[in-house]
């Protein structure tokens, strides 16, 4: 299963927004052998003497620690949800998603596993894009109540459902179907002679910290304010309005304190500028699509406060150095950014990057290629 960039629509999943990741080559690798008892055995190559151990008998929410808590928890949440034939297996792990890049590595290894556990075990859903849901939203149980890793679903989404030479707009409507909150969007960046510089800062990644679920809080507590299910509920009656900046304050003023004033500004704008970049990157408008980048880093850094200076300097360098836009990507505090480039020019702005990264004193950047990828399947 791969990791993902998420193009643009980052924290406006769980405000049931918009979001346009796209599928990296990048990819976490399972094989898996299923047993006739409820134990599991797993093993990775980031580790690979030791095997860690659990019991899916008995197993409760949180009951596995570490990284082996996302195999482990995708078997329980499957079992939860009724799927007894489900029992335990053995499984190794490989990766050549960077961990804690902000590349969903969690969900790369969760997707992976529901997918071979669906496969060996004959539940027969991962076949369609429809019944691949079903997987999705045990993979995100496994993160949220195993993990402890708060997850909306943007990750699994794209590691499962994406499709190559596509972004995948998704819709996090809770009140839509499978079949109607998703569209493939065409994303070919030859067409247009551009490279997508994806760079990891190797500042470390975690959403487990509090960070997250304290701004997931602080929205839904806003959209209790305003009287609404969710912010995309308001979001798309501004966008509706006559004078939507003009709606945008007036929905504002009504908010208790600037944080969270500062954190819905940021959802409602974002959600907008998600259509925004699909129709300019459709019609060939790149000066604008790079704005749209530009817009949303700015706005994570400055209304949702998820950036560190390892990715606000990247970002800088990358933006001074000739790339139509470049921001942040996935939940931020660490991670990786993504610059929109002439074809030819991500090299030269990545060693930019690095050489200033070694004069601030971070950690050396990683630059990896990126194009709109395949999603999960098996291999052998």
């Amino acid at each position: 299963a791969p990791g993902r960039v998420n193009l643009i629509g980052d924290h406006t999943d769980y405000n049931a927004g918009l979001c346009l990741p796209i599928a990296l080559p990048h990819r976490t690798f399972i094989a898996l052998k299923p047993r006739e008892d409820t134990k599991v055995r797993v093993v990775s190559d980031v580790d690979s003497e030791n095997v860690t151990e659990a019991d899916l008998d008995g197993l409760q929410a949180g009951g596995v620690e570490g990284w082996a808590a996302y195999p482990v928890g995708v078997a329980w949440a499957l079992r939860e949800a009724g799927f007894d034939a489900v029992q335990g297996f053995d499984a190794a792990f490989s990766s050549c998603v960077p961990l804690g890049s902000g590349l969903s590595s969690s969900a790369a290894m969760t997707c992976s596993t529901a997918l071979a556990l669906d496969d060996v075990y004959g539940l027969g859903y991962g076949a369609s894009d429809a019944g691949r849901v079903t997987l999705i939203n045990a993979a995100i149980k496994s993160e949220n109540d195993m993990a402890g890793a708060s997850t909306a679903g943007l990750d699994q989404n794209a590691s499962m459902r994406c499709t190559f030479g596509h972004a995948l707009r998704l819709d996090c409507r809770p009140e839509l179907s499978p079949l109607e909150n998703v569209s493939q969007q065409e994303f070919d960046l030859d067409k247009y002679g551009l490279e997508l510089l994806v760079l990891d800062t190797q500042a470390p990644h975690q959403l487990n910290d509090g960070q997250y679920a304290q701004r997931r809080a602080t929205c839904e507590k806003a959209a209790e304010i305003l009287g609404v299910a969710n912010l995309r509920v308001v979001a798309d009656s501004i966008a509706k309005s006559d004078d939507p900046f003009q709606a945008l304050k007036e929905t504002l003023d009504k908010l208790e304190d600037d944080t969270m004033k500062k954190r819905v500004r940021h959802v409602i704008t974002e959600i907008a500028r998600v259509n925004s970049f699909v129709r300019a990157f459709a019609n060939g408008k790149i000066d604008e699509a790079g704005r749209l980048f530009n817009a949303s880093h700015d706005s994570l850094a400055a209304d949702y406060e998820v950036t560190v200076p390892e990715l606000d300097i990247a970002v800088d360098v990358a933006r001074a150095n000739g790339a139509y836009g470049a921001r942040m990507t996935g939940g931020g505090f660490g991670g990786s950014i993504i610059a929109l480039v002439d074809k030819g020019q991500g090299h030269e702005i990545a060693q930019k990057i690095a050489d200033r990264f070694e004069k601030e004193g971070f950690n050396a950047p990683r630059a990896l290629p990126a194009f709109a990828a395949a999603s999960a399947s098996r291999e052998a």
